[in-house]
């Protein structure tokens, strides 16, 4: 099986802030995230959803989006999540 990396978006629970993060584990960083260690930027804004996920095979190609996605305005990535989780839900609880 390849290997597998994360581009991803994790919010707080009012949505009004988010954070673009790169991983090889997505559950794991997401639990990170979610109990305060993941970053100190994540644990200051309380992010512990996350609502937002893409899946590479080559770490270059997860970065690189991580940086794209990093560069955008906050309305187009708002667009991105709507695209696949409209109603912003927690997707490690689904």
């Amino acid at each position: 099986m390849p290997n597998s990396y994360y581009t991803y978006i994790m919010s707080n629970q009012t949505n009004t802030t988010i954070y673009v993060g790169v991983t090889n584990n997505i559950e794991r960083r997401a639990l990170e995230h979610t109990s305060g260690s993941g970053a100190s930027f994540t644990a200051r804004y309380k992010i512990n959803k996350l609502v937002y996920f893409e899946r590479y095979t080559e770490i270059n190609d997860a970065i690189q989006r991580e940086k794209q996605l990093k560069g955008w305005k906050r309305e187009k990535k708002n667009n991105l999540i709507n695209q696949m989780n409209p109603q912003w839900n927690d997707l490690m609880k689904d």
